[in-house]
């Protein structure tokens, strides 16, 4: 298969260029990416990408299946009107020119509580982006709603906070559901979809990815 990834500079998107590469299923793997990321493999090539005008590379949004790793918090997006730009706009044209050029598989990583109807902005900005591409009708469409990702090295206070606590409460017994997730052990999750989920679409909600 030939996969695609956006936001495959993020800790996620990282991890997922890893586990793909070293896969057999995959013959070759395409990142977009607005700088050269320095990395080199056989089966890798990279497209320089000015986000705000996918049209330019559309000629090379051609494959089996193209994965969404792309997301930003408010705090570095500095406004709701950027992270919705972010979160929404870019992947959301990026899907309509995917669908536009025949790929067929969508895997989109979203969010724990992710609802349209969510009064919570962040929650309610992943759960019309799903509702979006779901409008968009790809043969498989698979969505994963983790919780809090273990990136490695965040340097990230909160993260590193609310991860000691969840570590904490879990040695306890207590909320194994909301137990922190690394975002290798996603990676390999996000990877694993496509080749085994049918056609259709398919939520993979938190208490759920570790297992699947």
């Amino acid at each position: 298969m030939k996969a695609l990834i956006i936001g495959a500079t993020g800790a996620t998107g990282k991890d997922l260029i890893k586990v793909l590469l070293q896969d057999p299923h995959y013959t070759e793997v395409v990142i977009f990416v607005r700088r050269q990321s320095g990395m080199t493999h056989p089966k890798l090539s990279e497209v320089l990408t000015d986000f705000d005008n996918l049209e330019q590379v559309s000629g090379s949004i051609k494959g089996d299946v193209w994965f969404s790793c792309l997301g930003t918090t408010l705090k570095a997006a500095g406004s709701k009107g950027k992270q919705w730009h972010i979160d929404y706009e870019i992947p959301v044209k990026f899907a309509e020119i995917a669908k536009r050029n025949g790929v067929s598989r969508t895997v989109l990583l979203s969010a724990y509580g992710a609802s349209a109807a969510s009064n919570v902005f962040y929650s309610k900005l992943k759960g019309q982006l799903e509702d979006k591409m779901a409008s968009l009708a790809f043969d498989t469409y698979i969505i994963f709603r983790p919780g809090l990702l273990l990136r490695k090295d965040t340097d990230r206070l909160g993260e590193r906070l609310s991860a000691g606590i969840l570590k904490f409460l879990n040695t306890l017994g207590l909320i194994r559901k909301f137990r922190p997730m690394p975002t290798s052990t996603l990676a390999e999750k996000l990877a694993k979809a496509p080749k085994v989920l049918p056609t259709g679409k398919h939520v993979i909600e938190l208490d759920k990815i570790f297992g699947f």
